[in-house]
């Protein structure tokens, strides 16, 4: 296992084709402000090397990536609504809780997982929140 740092386009390309070489490989693809912004070229990238990705966000899926599990990003604007809720009801910074996240959604594309020729486990299917078709 190795960690890769990418600050332009053409390293996310030679980072993918690395891990392609390297054969029964995969990436973890960590939440990173450049990553959400170059994801669309991730997602290219991966399918073309046939590189197995998980992602943190669900969006990354949706738009043909192949796993991701993380935070459920709605439950977590709605506990922040909460949250300044209370702030503006008067409660003061220093008494409310650090908040963690709760609740975490696991989202595979079935499509994707096909053309890189995985099989997903059923128990894996019947665990995930969305499966993408």
């Amino acid at each position: 296992m190795s960690a890769a740092h990418v600050s332009d386009a053409a390293e996310i390309e030679r980072v993918i084709a690395a891990v392609a070489r390297e054969g029964n490989g995969g990436l973890i693809n960590l939440p990173d402000v450049f990553l959400v912004v170059h994801r669309e070229l991730t997602i290219e990238l991966t399918a073309r090397y046939r590189v197995p990705t998980i992602y943190q966000y669900r969006y990354f899926v949706t738009r043909g990536g192949l796993i991701s599990y993380g935070t459920d990003a709605l439950d977590q604007y709605t506990r922040a609504a909460q949250y300044i809720d209370r702030i503006l009801k008067g409660a003061k910074l220093s008494d409310l809780p650090v908040q963690n996240p709760t609740k975490y959604e696991l989202v595979i594309n079935l499509k994707t997982a096909k053309a890189l020729g995985l099989d997903v486990p059923p128990t894996l299917l019947v665990r995930a929140d969305e499966v993408v078709e």
